[in-house]
């Protein structure tokens, strides 16, 4: 008979470490005068690759509606400039303004400020093992694909 684990459930450890890592990238991003989600939708709307907001939801995880949410917030904003496609009325576009451009930049330096106090620890091959790992990981709850 074996023996039961001394070590917590991956499951837990990885829940606490995301929770941590989350946080502290959420306050980083609201001391430069943003949010976790602002960043993920700047990075999207800049990097003009995902065309379509359906596709820029399931890019982020996230439903449509909720997208649409944090676009017209930050359009409210002024940091980002929507419009209806011309050759596609149902379509709409998205562009970052000056203003989504400079919150951008700030926000890019906390994100690799963040990144590199994540990596401070692991060496780069503890790093791309990590990176493996985690992808293992998702790739056991995640359904075959057939």
């Amino acid at each position: 008979m074996s023996r039961p684990s001394l070590l917590p459930p991956i499951g837990l450890r990885l829940t606490r470490t995301a929770r941590v890592v989350s946080h502290a990238f959420e306050r980083a991003m609201a001391e430069a005068g943003g949010s976790a989600s602002a960043w993920q939708v700047l990075l999207l709307v800049r990097s003009q690759q995902w065309g379509t907001q359906s596709r820029m939801a399931e890019a982020m995880g996230i439903s449509g509606a909720t997208l649409t949410h944090h676009l017209n917030a930050l359009e409210q904003q002024g940091l980002v400039h929507r419009w209806r496609d011309a050759g596609n009325r149902r379509g709409q576009q998205v562009a970052l303004t000056e203003a989504g451009e400079e919150l951008f930049a700030r926000l890019r330096q906390v994100a690799a400020a963040h990144d590199r106090r994540l990596r401070s620890q692991l060496t780069d091959e503890e790093t791309a093992q990590l990176a493996e790992l985690l992808e293992k990981l998702q790739a056991g709850i995640e359904p075959p694909t057939t």
